[in-house]
């Protein structure tokens, strides 16, 4: 798959339910076009790759099941509460790992990067924090903004700062990068 589709599969229900939200400023038509253009969006990945890659795979569950329960009870909390969910159980599946001695993140990332574990170590602590942040600032904003700012807020700021911190990354990844002895290894 191209990286504009890829592009495209991965953003497009979100910019849809900003659009659509802005457009209608109601919540539950947004919701129901986020959670349909999520189904379309993960069926077309299927059909393109025969595979759905982990990270959307996720995201589209939990956003059918929150997206879901916010129209089947019509009530706007489980949108509003999805990022905390979701982000609070990434920090805690990273944390829970690092516990145990595993690396979750190399487990995923691996292909991507490749670095020593120390590295992994110190790119699972960054990521677990950040994860924790971002659920706290999702609290903030939906329980003392409106539903509006809530979703402009969930678009135009999270997404780029979740950009820029995994561009802040970089320096880790080329401090812990592994000989190209050991990358032809692995």
């Amino acid at each position: 798959m191209n990286h504009v589709t890829k592009l495209v599969l991965e953003m497009g229900p979100l910019v849809l339910f900003f659009a659509i939200n802005s457009i209608t400023h109601n919540l539950m038509t947004a919701t129901l076009v986020f959670v349909v253009a999520t189904v379309v969006a993960l069926a077309v990945s299927f059909l393109i790759n025969r595979t759905i890659p982990m990270m959307p795979l996720i995201g589209g569950f939990f956003v059918i099941i929150f997206g879901g329960l916010t129209l089947y009870l019509q009530d706007e909390l489980f949108i509003k509460i999805k990022p905390t969910i979701v982000n609070l159980m990434f920090a805690a599946i990273l944390f829970g790992g690092l516990a145990m001695g595993k690396l979750f993140l190399k487990l995923v990332l691996e292909t991507a990067f490749q670095v020593t574990d120390a590295g992994w170590r110190t790119l699972t602590w960054r990521w677990g924090l950040f994860f924790v942040v971002l659920a706290i600032a999702n609290e903030v904003v939906w329980r003392n903004f409106g539903t509006d700012f809530w979703v402009a807020f969930k678009v135009w700021a999270v997404t780029p700062i979740t950009l820029l911190f995994g561009l802040a990354q970089v320096p880790v990844i080329l401090k812990y990068q592994l000989p190209e002895e050991e990358k032809a290894e692995a």
